[in-house]
């Protein structure tokens, strides 16, 4: 099966801050991440999994967020803007391909931009204690439960680089579903 969207939106910054600078295009390097941003590497590079085992490899080298999780979270009363939740890529609207249909994608799936590059997705981000501190209330808000009274995790998916390349704003991305079996993403 194979979904697509677009871009709506890319950011960086070279500094571990919460949010992320919104710019035209970012280039992603295979096995790397971001070129410019402060979560780029081979080895873990988020402080609080640094402090745990700093030889991790990274799972979290790009970071990717749909743009309709930021109108369930209006509908919530938060007013949050792309690249304020700390993600690389905020991914468009796009039918069949929302918040929860991104979260729900299997580990494995791959991210084809038009520009060349690829991710593939290898888990979920937890909603941490920086959430709660951008706006209060708000890691409350980025968790649920499902039917079966699961914890759903909204806060995006984490992505290692597969194939090096340009994403840019507007730019198409074409999402390859892995061969069944199906692994659920778990947080990373």
């Amino acid at each position: 099966m194979i979904l697509s969207t677009t871009v709506a939106a890319v950011h960086r910054d070279a500094e571990h801050r919460f949010s992320k600078e919104r710019v035209p295009s970012v280039e992603l390097v295979a096995g790397i991440g971001v070129v410019g941003d402060a979560h780029a590497g081979r080895k873990v590079q988020h402080r609080s999994r640094v402090r745990v085992d700093p030889s991790q490899p990274n799972l979290r080298q790009v970071h990717l967020m749909s743009e309709s999780l930021f109108a369930h979270l209006q509908d919530l009363d938060f007013t949050i803007a792309p690249g304020e939740l700390g993600e690389n890529i905020t991914l468009a609207d796009a039918e069949g391909l929302d918040w929860r249909a991104l979260i729900a994608l299997p580990v494995g799936t791959q991210l084809r931009f038009a520009g060349g590059a690829v991710v593939q997705l290898t888990g979920l981000r937890n909603p941490c204690q920086q959430i709660e501190a951008h706006q209060r209330g708000l890691l409350a808000a980025m968790l649920g439960r499902d039917d079966q009274g699961r914890v759903v995790r909204k806060a995006g998916v984490m992505s290692v680089v597969l194939a090096s390349g340009t994403v840019a704003e507007g730019e198409a991305v074409a999402v390859h579903l892995p061969d069944p079996p199906h692994q659920a993403m778990e947080r990373v």
